[in-house]
């Protein structure tokens, strides 16, 4: 069919010299043999073919935005949306007469946006968020789009005052001006817009107080005025929004009262009055007003009174989060807490001036995360009905008067990783059942009048990350199996009565960065193996009774910034270099034995303290042979008597042996891993990959480890060596893999980490012989996504991982997830939130595109790969599948899907289950879906940080769950 316009075929063509496409779809699809109007993305009018929609949306163009689009007089929508389109907005857009739709959010568009564009009539949608804009919005009358509907400019650099004349158009049903730099005061004009329902003006500059005529607004559900500069009290008016869900006023300076008449908004599910400056009482009717309320956030205020509120709070039967931190809220826990909803996750009211008992009744609300009472004044003991909470993770009661001892039944706390219980009046012993927590990673009990031993069970917490015991009253012993805690990272013991000899066990932990023994009554030398803490950044042993020499091995401790010996009986010469270059004498003093560093005051070292005496040493040579032979002997009688009884005793026992501490501490010598490999024979290759090959072996002992073999014939492996030892020295976590030993020469270089049985996710994705369940995919996002949490939140360094990918998370017997292959990790220093590195590597199809691009690596960075990683698990497609040739990818395929289309892109394997509840299963598919899409925006800035991700896989697993048969 010939051109029926000559004139639509310019501008398009025009359009198309503009625009760089690498995908080639306009190459491709945009020629001239065939009718523009059968071109992708061009939609035309059948009675004239004319073009009246240019849709290009998710299609990764590059390239400027053609002036000649004006030409398109029939134009009525543009989608140029998610793209990389870079310049300006042209002015002559405005001039197209029809257009009704602009959708060009999601580009690199910058400069301001046109005048002309407010001048367009019949415009009903204007989407232009996600940009680099700049400049104001038109101030003056000019600003009148009678048909405006949809007005979204969020995440630009737009500033100047929000102009009044918004208020003029009257059919806005949503508008988004957040995140820009907009001042000035919130507009009374804007509550002229009665069919409004979705008002976001967050994280901007506006000032002055809210208006009360907000009331207008009728229609409004959401409403978020958080991160600004408004003042003044919260309006009466806002209890008459009656359909109003979401408020938000976080982050502001808001003065008074929680007025009474708010409570009329009873539709309300989320509430944010945070860190403002509110005071007074909070209403004691809120629940009863307010029963649909999910989360009430009301920390960081100066609110007062009682906490019989919470006993209203018992109506809002949905209620997940409960926030009343950083206030003055004062009197006792309610009894009533024990009505709360079932659903209630999180519950923090630390750092106010809460007295009285911990009431028994939290033991009812199964469901919570996360208890954080401290810096109360609460008084009476532990209750023991807190071991009711079986989902209970962090339990925190800190800087209070609770006294009595602990209770033993804290040990049914299974899933607990966090207990902290310093700074109280609690006494007695530490109850043998804290090693029933075997997943405990934070226990602190400093600062409490606890006495007797450190009981034994404690030293088999191999998941400790951090242990403080300091100020009490512990006697006895530390024993060698201390060197279990090979997770450790923070030990503190000081300020107690602590003996005996220190194990050279502790010299085993390599992950430890800080040891404080100081103030107790340890005796002997300091250990040899001390040298082995390649990771130690503090070292603290004063006022105790150690004697003999200080290690030299301790100046070779490269990251050991402070080393406190003083007050002990040291003596012999102080060693040279490292951490005791820059020592000063505070570190050292008290130890009138010490010489060879005149600099702090001490005498230089005699002859006879570095070179013995030749006459002397025959002597001694003579005495100590003589010795030596009858040692000898009664050594061999012993020996033989030995024997004896143990050939005897053999008999009587079984020839079964304790299996090997898997977190022990080992050397591993090459030899062993010759012989554990079977010489690394293909039998027991279990992959290659980009640096060397991992091989199954079976060490003397009988434990089944993987072996992985560097390639150093290539540079960049003895990098990825570097950078994995650096990464697993500094991390230990449940859903990480644990390197067991390094083996490393000049020639051969090799990470021994633990054997995982069920192989790699991707294995288990694509093979034809494994198939996985919902359930076991939702657990597998859930410890891969705790796993980052943990590299990206709760490390004293951000670690990145850069690579994430199905062949990087590994089953174990259980079928957990492990993530490893840190090859090429990266740390980030300090308050770094990013760096580029100069080796940017990763894989293709999971690259965050700022990564691939630039180099430049972040937290973003992995998420976007987790994202990624989300989309294949619940697609079971690769990112690198060839359906997504082209200028499509996997996640423009599952956008474009989602929701409506959701089982027609999910493995089909997931819809076998007959007896899974098919609308729970879709709402599980979906929220997944939803949540893989927002961990992989293009954009860093625009992605939710891992702390926020595994919250949200917590619920998304507990839904369902709820809904599903019961065996």
């Amino acid at each position: 069919m010939p051109h029926s316009n000559s004139t639509d075929l310019s501008a398009l063509l025009a359009f198309k010299a503009a625009i760089h496409n690498p995908t080639g779809i306009l190459a491709t699809s945009w020629t001239p043999n065939i009718s523009f109007c059968a071109w992708t993305g061009i939609f035309c009018s059948h009675r004239r073919q004319r073009v009246t929609a240019l849709r290009l949306y998710n299609m990764a163009l590059q390239g400027n935005i053609s002036p000649h689009l004006a030409n398109l007089s029939f134009l009525s929508h543009l989608d140029l949306y998610n793209n990389s389109l870079s310049g300006s907005i042209p002015d002559a857009l405005g001039h197209l007469p029809r257009l009704r739709w602009l959708a060009l959010h999601r580009n690199q568009l910058s400069g301001p946006i046109p005048r002309t564009i407010f001048n367009s009539s019949l415009l009903n949608t204007i989407s232009l968020d996600y940009n680099n804009l700049s400049g104001s919005l038109p101030t003056n009358h000019s600003f009148f789009l009678p048909q405006l509907g949809f007005f979204v400019v969020e995440s630009n650099q737009l500033s100047g005052a929000i102009p009044s004349s918004l208020g003029r158009c009257l059919d806005l049903q949503f508008m988004s001006l957040s995140t820009n730099h907009f001042t000035g005061t919130i507009p009374v004009e804007l509550t002229n817009l009665q069919k409004l329902y979705v008002l976001y003006l967050d994280d901007n500059k506006l000032s002055g107080t809210i208006p009360d005529s907000l009331n207008n607004l009728t229609k409004l559900n959401e409403l978020d005025l958080s991160v600004n500069f408004l003042s003044g009290e919260i309006p009466s008016g806002l209890g008459g929004l009656h359909s109003l869900q979401w408020l938000s006023l976080e982050n502001n300076s808001v003065t008074g009262p929680i007025r009474a008449s708010l409570l009329n908004a009873s539709m309300i599910s989320v509430m944010d009055l945070s860190f403002n400056s509110l005071t007074g009482p909070v209403p004691v009717e809120l629940g009863r007003t307010m029963p649909l309320l999910t989360s009430l956030y009301l920390g960081g205020n100066r609110l007062s009174g009682g906490l019989d509120f919470i006993t209203s709070l018992s109506n809002c039967r949905t209620l997940e989060n409960l926030h009343v931190e950083h206030n003055e809220l004062d009197g006792v826990l309610p009894a009533s807490i024990a009505n709360l909803s079932s659903n209630l996750l999180k519950f923090t009211a630390h750092r106010n001036h809460i007295i009285g008992q911990i009431p028994a009744g939290f033991g009812n609300l199964s469901s919570l995360l996360m208890v954080y009472l401290m810096s109360n004044a609460l008084t009476g003991t532990i209750p023991t009905a807190l071991t009711k909470m079986e989902r209970l993770q962090e339990l925190a009661l800190v800087d209070n008067r609770i006294h009595g001892p602990i209770p033993s039944e804290l040990g049914q706390l299974r899933s607990l990783g966090r207990l902290y219980l310093d700074g109280n009046l609690l006494s007695g012993s530490i109850p043998l059942s804290v090693g029933n927590i075997s997943g405990l990673q934070h226990l602190s009990l400093a600062a409490n009048s606890l006495s007797s031993a450190i009981p034994h069970s404690l030293w088999s917490l191999s998941s400790l990350l951090e242990l403080n015991l300091s100020g009490n009253s512990l006697e006895g012993s530390l024993p060698p199996e201390v060197g279990n805690l090979n997770s450790m990272v923070s030990m503190y013991l000081s300020a107690n009565r602590l003996s005996g000899i220190i194990p050279s066990a502790i010299g085993q932990l390599q992950m430890l960065q800080y040891l404080d023994m100081s103030h107790n009554l340890f005796q002997g030398p300091i250990p040899q193996t001390f040298g082995g803490l390649i990771s130690i950044n503090n070292l603290n042993l004063s006022s105790n009774d150690l004697r003999g020499a200080i290690p030299e091995s301790l100046a070779d401790l490269r990251y050991l910034a402070g080393l406190n010996l003083s007050f002990n009986r040291l003596e012999g010469k102080i060693p040279i270099g490292g951490i005791f270059s820059n020592l000063t004498i505070q570190s050292l003093k008290g130890n009138a034995g010490l010489c060879g560093a005149p600099e702090l005051g001490f005498p230089p070292c005699s002859s006879n303290a570095t070179v013995s005496n030749p006459r002397r040493g025959q002597h001694v040579l003579k005495v100590a042979l003589s010795v030596s032979a009858s040692v000898l002997l009664l050594v061999a009688c012993f020996s033989v008597l030995l024997v004896l009884l143990a050939r005897r005793r053999r008999k009587k026992t079984t020839a079964s042996t304790d299996p090997p501490h898997l977190n022990d501490h080992r050397l591993i010598s090459y030899h062993e891993l010759i012989r554990a490999t079977d010489n690394f024979s293909e039998a027991n290759l279990l992959g290659r990959g980009s640096f060397g090959s991992v091989f199954k072996g079976r060490l003397d002992d009988g434990l089944d480890v993987a072996v992985k073999v560097l390639n150093l014939e290539m540079e960049a492996a003895s990098r990825s060596f570097d950078a994995e030892c650096r990464a697993l020295r500094m991390v230990r976590h449940r859903n990480l893999i644990k390197i067991i030993s390094t083996c490393s020469n000049l020639d051969f270089k090799a990470l021994v980490l633990h054997y995982m049985p069920n192989g790699s996710l991707e294995r288990w994705l694509y093979s034809h012989n494994y198939c996985l369940s919902l359930l076991q995919r939702i657990n597998i996002m859930l410890d891969v996504a705790s796993a980052l949490e943990y590299l990206h939140h709760h490390h004293t360094q951000v670690v990145l991982h850069c690579d994430l990918k199905p062949s990087n998370v590994l089953l174990d017997e259980d079928m957990n997830a492990r993530v490893g292959d840190f090859g090429i990790a990266k740390l980030l220093l300090g308050d770094s939130k990013s760096m580029v590195s100069a080796s940017t590597q990763g894989t293709i199809g999971y690259i965050a595109p700022e990564y691939g691009s630039t180099g430049r690596v972040s937290r973003s960075v992995d998420v976007y790969s987790y994202g990624i990683l989300l989309l294949e698990i619940i697609t079971r497609k690769k990112p690198t599948d060839t359906m997504f040739e082209g200028e499509s990818s996997l996640r423009k395929w599952v956008f474009e899907a989602h929701p409506a289309a959701v089982l027609d892109i999910v493995d089909n394997n997931l819809l076998k289950d007959e007896h899974a509840d098919p609308i729970t299963r879709h709402q599980c598919l979906s929220a997944s879906l939803e949540l893989g899409l927002l961990c992989s925006k293009d954009s860093p800035k625009d992605r939710i940080l891992l702390k926020d991700v595994v919250p949200r896989l917590h619920k998304i697993k507990k839904n369902y769950l709820s809904k599903q048969p019961r065996a």
